[in-house]
């Protein structure tokens, strides 16, 4: 191999020959560093790009987990709201089962059922034999949506519940309220009838005269009742009757309670049926303690035995 040199300064050309050895040499030399310093350089750049690579997937995966983060403290807020929600729908539901037990009280009382037939403190008693397939079907509700009907189901069901007793309290208060009115059964709780309405021989005189109503005797100072609910429109003195308490009734009705020894109810007072209005006595035109008792309709007295005879509905 030979190297020619060529000089700038003179138009001199020197020649020089390499031995195989030198060859060799300047062939590493030549070809070796350019080819060390491009491996070199393709290192470091792939070196850069892999710790770019890495960087980026860091990032990634920081910012993935940062919106995991945030769906899984979404999850836990939607888990509590629908645990709040829930809680509140069973406090409300048992607020409206307190309120049902006391309507049953109140029902219990209007209908005058006896003690224990319907006790609204103490759970029904119920039994059957075990269904497996229904057991295994309801052993599943565990989702929200499961949880939803099922509440919905009993929401209705306390609904239809409640309109019901409320319909069943306003048709006892209602059955309750014709009761009190009506007149029905005898205005004292002891003693007798002793003399009927229509003619009769008078105590005083022994002639025929019309008797406007009946009479009951008793013991003096017993208890006067009212025979239905009403208004006082007389609770005084009166020429013939003595100390006499009036009511007026609806429908037209009116009755009167004569010749008491004291006046309990007073005139306009609201007097309910049963209610204790005087105490029995002699005053005015009478011959002995005892009540007269007379029953008006349309301003025209009737019989008041009718009535005394009566049973309330």
């Amino acid at each position: 191999m030979k190297i020619i040199l060529i000089s700038n300064r003179s138009d001199k050309i020197r020649t020089i020959s390499l031995h195989s050895w030198a060859r060799v040499l300047l062939s590493v030399v030549l070809l070796g560093i350019p080819l060390a310093v491009g491996t070199l350089l393709g290192v470091k750049l792939a070196d850069g790009r892999w710790q770019l690579l890495f960087e980026n997937s860091i990032a990634e995966m920081q910012h993935e987990l940062v919106v995991q983060q945030g769906e899984l403290s979404h999850g836990r807020q939607q888990a509590a709201n629908s645990l709040s929600s829930m809680t509140a729908k069973l406090a409300q539901m048992r607020a409206r089962l307190v309120r049902l037990d006391a309507l049953g009280e109140q029902l219990t009382e209007i209908a005058g059922l006896e003690d224990g037939e319907f006790d609204f403190s103490s759970a029904p008693g119920l039994g059957g034999p075990e269904n497996q397939s229904f057991v295994d079907h309801h052993s599943a509700i565990d989702s929200q949506s499961d949880l939803a009907v099922l509440f919905a189901t009993l929401d209705s069901s306390l609904s239809k519940r409640e309109t019901q007793l409320q319909i069943l309290r306003s048709m006892l208060a209602e059955q309750e309220l014709t009761s009190d009115r009506t007149i029905a059964g005898r205005p004292i709780t002891k003693g007798w009838m002793s003399s009927a309405y229509g003619m009769r021989t008078d105590p005083f005189d022994g002639e025929k005269r019309w008797h406007a109503g009946v009479d009951f005797a008793g013991r003096q100072g017993s208890e006067v009742i009212a025979v239905a609910s009403g208004v006082v429109t007389w609770s005084a003195e009166k020429s013939g009757y003595g100390l006499m308490v009036e009511i007026n009734h609806s429908d037209g009705y009116l009755t009167r309670y004569a010749h008491n020894k004291e006046n309990i109810a007073k005139l306009g007072m609201a007097v309910k049926k049963g209610d204790v209005i005087a105490k029995m006595g002699s005053s005015g035109r009478s011959t002995g303690p005892h009540v007269h008792f007379e029953v008006f309709k349309n301003g025209r007295t009737v019989d008041p035995a009718t009535y005394a005879r009566r049973t309330s509905p």
